[in-house]
């Protein structure tokens, strides 16, 4: 199974945080799922980090990539027309660009957004 991370869920992954559900971490640590981080989350961070809503490190998805095993995923224009398909439920515009990741991709957004679960894509 491929597993897209949600940005919040890379957070608390690489923070350790108690918030990350124990289905998700378990997901996470299975070795036979392929587990991707996507540009989109780096974006989402530095803006939020630029603004003071969140201290990370400015090479979290290297050290996602390299310490944790993890895949980066580019946003790419196929995403981009995928985004440009989605209905307006969820107004976040990071989390619909993962979600347009996930649907093309075809992968499993690990999210605690239950936002996202009104779209058609796979979710836990």
């Amino acid at each position: 199974m491929k597993l897209l991370l949600d940005t919040n869920v890379l957070i608390w992954w690489l923070n350790g945080n108690t918030r990350l559900r124990p289905e998700h971490r378990a997901l996470i640590e299975n070795g036979e799922h392929v587990v991707l981080v996507s540009s989109v989350s780096v974006a989402e961070i530095a803006i939020k980090s630029a603004t003071g809503k969140l201290h990370m490190r400015d090479d979290i998805i290297g050290v996602a990539v390299a310490e944790e095993g993890f895949d980066e995923l580019d946003f790419r224009s196929e995403h981009g027309g995928e985004l440009g398909r989605l209905p307006m439920i969820h107004k976040d515009p990071f989390d619909r660009m993962l979600i347009a990741q996930a649907l093309v991709e075809d992968c499993v957004l690990v999210t605690s957004d239950p936002m996202i679960r009104q779209y058609a894509v796979p979710t836990v």
